[in-house]
């Protein structure tokens, strides 16, 4: 599988969380605790937001994210307010640049750990359900890029949790159609460069690992000789596979089956249902 990192908040150097945490997203390239397999080293990418630009800037590469110089020297001079990092290990699908996360589509940035299972199977029946317009712009041969185009296809643009519950209905009923008992497996952050959405979620209601950072002004109570917290909003948050160190009060485990928003004033979260084979008739007339 994979693990990432997203960030929303005061303006950082990227490699502030790349690079400096004593279990940096680097540091889990080969040394995950969480993840499915110890080291994620086929490919990463990184992807962050300008003031007064509206698409995002995506730099991607297939070596593995440890010994990538152009990372380092990149992280260490990008100061954003929302970036997305992810590190890959493949579930199959081949080791090319089109294939490494974050994704992006206009303003929006996706990206993903999990796996559609058997994916071979459900791969032509999902793609048709793409809208034509948007399926000249896929690029690689994921799972995860096809769940993208999809939940785009679905109202991304209008209501992102009830277009990702729509494109994980469509992906469980066609699984189960095809045989497969547990079809989808998925922590995602999707983001327009404003609010930044999370999911996690599995068929067998197993997820892969999904953690928030705890409000900042709650860490400065408990942690009061962290100077580095004063220079950060109360409006900051991170979201990661497994947590970048073991501060205590830092990290808030995300439900299983459940979704959050990330945005300027209040945070929550809520429950995470798929909509079973998109919806009706009618609630897809009205997309």
């Amino acid at each position: 599988m994979c693990r990432w990192l997203a960030y929303s908040g005061t303006p950082v150097l990227l490699d502030s969380l790349l690079y400096r945490p004593a279990h940096s997203l680097i540091d889990q390239s080969l040394h995950s605790k969480m993840g499915v397999e110890t080291t994620n080293g086929d490919g990463f990418g990184i992807g962050w937001y300008t003031p007064g630009i509206d698409t995002p800037a995506v730099v991607r590469d297939t070596g593995p994210a440890w010994n990538n110089r152009n990372l380092r020297e990149i992280s260490a001079h990008v100061r954003s307010h929302l970036f997305f990092a992810h590190i890959r290990a493949s579930t199959g699908s081949a080791i090319q640049q089109t294939n490494c996360h974050p994704f992006r589509h206009g303003r929006w940035l996706w990206m993903h750990n999990g796996a559609i299972t058997d994916f071979h199977l459900l791969r032509r029946d999902l793609c048709l359900l793409i809208d034509p317009s948007l399926f000249a712009d896929i690029e690689g041969s994921t799972d995860s890029e096809v769940m993208f185009f999809l939940a785009l296809s679905l109202g991304l643009d209008q209501d992102p949790p009830g277009a990702v519950a729509r494109m994980a209905g469509h992906v469980e009923s066609l699984g189960h159609l095809h045989g497969v008992e547990f079809p989808l497996q998925m922590t995602v952050a999707v983001t327009d460069g404003g609010d930044l959405w999370v999911f996690r979620y599995s068929s067998e209601r197993r997820s892969r690992s999904l953690y928030f950072s705890a409000e900042v002004e709650t860490l400065r109570a408990q942690h009061p000789d962290l100077e580095f917290l004063e220079g950060l909003s109360d409006e900051t948050r991170l979201v990661v596979s497994e947590p970048l160190s073991g501060l205590p009060g830092a990290w808030n485990e995300i439900p299983e089956s459940s979704y959050g928003l990330v945005r300027a004033g209040p945070d929550f979260m809520q429950p995470f249902v798929p909509v079973p084979n998109g919806g009706t008739p009618a609630e897809r007339a009205l997309r």
